[in-house]
């Protein structure tokens, strides 16, 4: 190696210190989702990003998504896919196929590529360990007193309980979640997997959560990056439409999560090879930054 690749080693080393030093010892919540849960090599990049960070002493929790995978398998069961307001309409037979591809065939895919780096990660639902308490998602639209439409067996999260996650975390464990909770009957509900990221990391009080996306991060008009948004920025952004669709609830669990105790929230895109590390460990970061206010 000559002596400008060293130069360069180092001072890339010697960047990444004071975040080491930063976030050592604290929790870390990310949303993995999009094409970083599809890409071969996205998903090695993921892996040891997520093994490096455990092996330097931060503990990362992973929600997971997979929406893409439950739509191929109901295809494959001739089961219509149904969406209100980019919510799964879940009937008894789609949250079958929901628990087994989200609690089964994705979990467990996660969890091997984590063993294969070198970690030692463990799959769970929200069902294990009573983590995730749920009820019936009342979906409201048009004036007050209009009903609620019926999206079936579609969850919102009532409490989370992390003595589970703390304890896996404690033995050098990378808890990996899929994001079905359980009602008070034992009844089985579809979340969205951001809103769960953004929960689980409200009640663990993280120092920080990353939502991985399949965009550079909230666009303006001119489809620049926006770096840095508060709460009525965010607001404003939904009511002109220039934040819509799949990205709303990623920006509403990062609002949620800064006004309930996460110190920093950060909306990334997951098709960037080791983007975890780029925004852990660098000066500038990249993506998003949700904000309580500015």
């Amino acid at each position: 190696m000559d002596n400008q690749n060293v130069n360069q080693t180092a001072s890339v080393l010697i960047e990444a210190l004071p975040y080491i030093q930063k976030f050592h010892g604290k929790t870390i919540v990310i949303k993995y989702g999009g094409n970083a849960m599809i890409d071969e090599d996205l998903k090695e990049s993921f892996a040891r990003d997520i093994v490096l960070m455990k092996l330097i002493g931060i503990n990362p929790i992973i929600v997971h998504g997979g929406g893409p995978q439950i739509n191929n398998l109901l295809d494959q069961l001739n089961i219509e896919s149904k969406f209100v307001d980019g919510i799964r309409v879940t009937d008894k037979k789609t949250m079958e196929v929901v628990q087994m591809v989200l609690g089964g065939l994705v979990n467990k895919e996660i969890v091997t590529q984590l063993c294969a780096a070198g970690g030692k990660a463990i799959g769970i639902t929200g069902k294990d360990g009573n983590l995730i308490r749920a009820k019936k998602l009342q979906l409201n639209k048009g004036d007050s007193g209009s009903k609620p439409i019926d999206v079936g067996l579609v969850g919102e999260i009532e409490s989370v309980d992390t003595d589970i996650l703390r304890n896996l975390s404690d033995n050098n464990a990378i808890p990996v979640i899929a994001p079905i909770g359980m009602g008070v009957n034992g009844e089985s509900y579809n979340i969205n997997a951001d809103t769960v990221a953004g929960k689980v990391a409200e009640y663990l009080k993280a120092e920080k959560l990353v939502l991985l996306t399949n965009t550079s991060g909230v666009l303006n008009e001119s489809g620049e990056v926006l770096s840095v948004l508060s709460r009525n920025q965010v607001e404003a952004l939904i009511k002109s439409k220039l934040i819509s669709e799949g990205m709303i609830p990623k920006v509403e669990c990062a609002i949620s999560a800064v006004e309930n105790g996460v110190n920093s929230v950060q909306i990334v895109d997951g098709r960037i090879s080791h983007c975890l590390l780029l925004e852990l460990f660098t000066d500038s970061g990249i993506g998003t930054q949700i904000i309580q206010k500015r």
